[in-house]
């Protein structure tokens, strides 16, 4: 992830720190705001061997040698939806993340709701509280990337996280109910911009291996 380019793990990656998403390997086609429309594979190592399958399904596998990556279905331009997905494999070892991730201006945010993780699950940051939906309660975190890279190139930025306190189940139809995380950080003073960038159902690695696969609607 963009701090997953990572959190501050490290700096999670810098603090989440993974995935900004360069967007040099984005494909943007033209779809109706129900179907998925958006593609993104964007890696700061050697390209990870993932996949645009077609029907908002993508496969992934990939080595240390990625080092941070960011791939991923979904949409060009990001809201307030519910965003159904079936991970019938996500297997990390080490580092990685399966989340909502995305991004909004005015102001610049970076977000993230992570529904499955590897050997780390992300709690850096201030936290701020919970959330319950969709069968599970996620805690909440924030926290600024000063002078970081983003989708405007180098800029400081909040970024905002839902981890939930138990993995979801993989092979299975789950939801993200958006709005309710939407709702929850607004609560806590963590409001949105007002204008949408992509928003896509990420698997996220850092320097670490392991393959997924992912259906997204």
């Amino acid at each position: 992830m963009r701090a997953f380019r990572m959190f501050a793990f490290a700096s999670m990656a810098a603090m989440f720190g993974l995935g900004c998403g360069e967007m040099d390997s984005d494909v943007d086609t033209s779809a109706s705001a129900l179907t998925t429309n958006y593609w993104q594979n964007w890696s700061s190592g050697t390209a990870p061997n993932c996949s645009n399958l077609g029907g908002g399904h993508y496969t992934c596998s990939w080595t240390t040698a990625a080092a941070n990556f960011v791939a991923g279905t979904g949409w060009s331009t990001g809201q307030n939806r519910t965003i159904g997905y079936n991970a019938g494999t996500f297997a990390p070892n080490g580092n990685a993340y399966l989340s909502l991730y995305g991004w909004t201006r005015n102001p610049l945010i970076e977000y993230y709701v992570v529904d499955n993780w590897g050997t780390y699950r992300p709690t850096a940051g201030t936290y701020m509280g919970t959330v319950t939906t969709d069968g599970g309660t996620y805690d909440i975190y924030k926290h600024q990337q000063v002078s970081q890279p983003s989708i405007d190139g180098i800029q400081t930025f909040w970024q905002y996280f839902s981890v939930r306190q138990s993995k979801r189940s993989t092979g299975t139809n789950n939801n993200i109910t958006f709005g309710n995380h939407i709702s929850a950080w607004a609560n806590k003073g963590m409001s949105l911009g007002t204008s949408w960038a992509y928003q896509i159902l990420a698997t996220e690695g850092y320097n670490s291996s392991g393959s997924s696969n992912v259906t997204t609607w």
